[in-house]
């Protein structure tokens, strides 16, 4: 399915709500990344996470390339959409986002290699610190996690 050259998903706040853009944007945004050294991170883990999702990334609000979507809506009655899986370029570290969280992909974490995590973010201080056959696995997961709470569609 060939992806929209813009989008505008206005849901669940400005935090909450993809940036409208051309997908020759992402390029734009790697190339600005710096350092060079942490660049070229960024633009590995751009091929590593279409290919592993299938999904074309998307940047989204916080300078995160997300990569697919889905639509939520709490018992509170608050309702968004968000990115399902993807990863910003920190100038410190790469952040790793899995949707909804990491709780229960221990066994998964212990053999990905050095990283520290909070809630629903890992995160890495360099990208050879990582087993990318693992973070494979990991991004799988919880792709896999959050499809049994919210359908995830693709970008």
């Amino acid at each position: 399915m060939p992806v929209p050259s813009k989008v505008s998903w206005e849901r669940g706040g400005s935090f909450f709500r993809q940036k409208g853009m051309d997908v020759s944007e992402v390029d734009d945004f790697l190339r600005a990344v710096v350092p060079e050294k942490r660049q070229q991170e960024a633009i590995t883990l751009d091929a590593f996470f279409r290919d592993v999702t299938g999904f074309e990334p998307r940047l989204w609000s916080g300078n995160m390339l997300g990569y697919g979507y889905y639509d939520y809506r709490y018992a509170s009655g608050r309702e968004g959409r968000w990115f399902a899986t993807g990863f910003a370029p920190r100038k410190a570290k790469l952040s790793i986002y899995i949707m909804p969280g990491y709780a229960d992909f221990g066994s998964i974490l212990a053999q990905l290699g050095k990283h520290t995590k909070g809630k629903s973010c890992l995160y890495l201080n360099k990208l050879e610190d990582a087993d990318m056959d693992i973070l494979a696995e990991l991004v799988r997961a919880g792709l896999a996690d959050l499809s049994k709470r919210w359908p995830v569609k693709g970008t």
